[in-house]
Formats: C-alpha cells, structure tokens, sequence
C-alpha cells in the first residue's frame, strides 16, 4: 500500500507542477496533495508541522495567483478584460505550440492585447495595459511554479530518507 500511495503522490506532484502554467488546476494545493500521500503511508512518519506549513503556503499561493493579476493589471491600467486575454493567450499557447517554448510567453502577452484593445480605443493605453496584465501573471505563474517544485524536493527528499522502508517488501 506504501508503494502505491508514494506513486499516486507523485503523480499529483506532477500534476501540480503541470497545474502552475495551466489555470484550470490550482498547482501548488494539488502539489500538497501529493506530500499529504507519502506521509500517509506507513513508512513515514507523519509531521505535522511540515504539513500544516505547507498547506498553509499552497494556500497563500493560491490565493496570491487571483490577487498579483488584479494588482499588475490596475497599476497599469487595466482592465478584466486583459486578464482574460492573457489566460485565453495562454490557453492558446498550450494547445496550439506553433511558437515553441516562447509561445508561452508571447500568446498571454497578446491575449491581454486583444483583451484591453477590445475594452479600450487607446492602442498605447491598451498596451500598457496587456503589459500590466501579462507582468501579473507571469509573477503568479512564477509563484505557483516554484513552491511546487519546492514542493517535489521535499517530496524526494522524504522519499530517499525513507526508500527502504517504502519499498520493502
């Protein structure tokens, strides 16, 4: 049973990594999720306090992802609008790759375009805006991706103290 809940814990790891870049998953929880299994089994023992704190954390994170877009896009100018494009750009980046490892970047920064040309005449403004926009994900992104990789090292960590007892047989 060790075995198994070390390899589903895993998978969420992944899965929460995976979740920093795509906005229908909330990343870092779904990455404790994945702690929250190995220190399910047996063979490690439970810590509490790493757990509580970690939680804790994915959760400010979680939060921080709604809060850092708004923020960037006010200070800018913006408007919803540019946060929508910006996760509709991204949206498009993910299933349509054409621009390689920077379409990531570029399609958010002009879906937020799009998204505050459509909400405002100005072109400068619009784009001031969508950089606003864009700024304020990425950060978010950057947040998300961090502290579940954080997250995996502790995983990995734990595992590798623990390998023998996990996967004794």
């Amino acid at each position: 049973m060790d075995i198994v809940l070390t390899f589903i814990g895993f998978l969420f790891i992944l899965l929460g990594i995976l979740g920093s870049f795509l906005p229908v998953l909330p990343g870092p929880p779904i990455s404790w999720i994945g702690l929250l299994m190995l220190y399910l089994t047996k063979a490690v023992e439970n810590n509490w306090w790493i757990l509580s704190i970690t939680l804790a954390v994915a959760l400010l994170v979680f939060a921080l992802d709604y809060i850092i877009p708004a923020i960037g896009t006010k200070r800018f100018g913006g408007s919803r609008k540019g946060i929508i494009g910006t996760t509709l750009g991204l949206v498009v980046a993910i299933f349509f790759p054409v621009l390689g490892v920077f379409g990531i970047i570029i399609w958010p920064f002009i879906g937020a375009l799009i998204g505050e040309l459509m909400n405002k005449s100005d072109s400068k403004t619009a784009t001031k805006a969508a950089l606003g926009s864009f700024l304020g994900f990425l950060t978010g992104t950057f947040l998300k991706f961090i502290l579940s990789i954080v997250f995996l090292g502790i995983f990995i960590k734990v595992l590798v103290q623990h390998f023998d007892r996990i996967f004794s047989f």
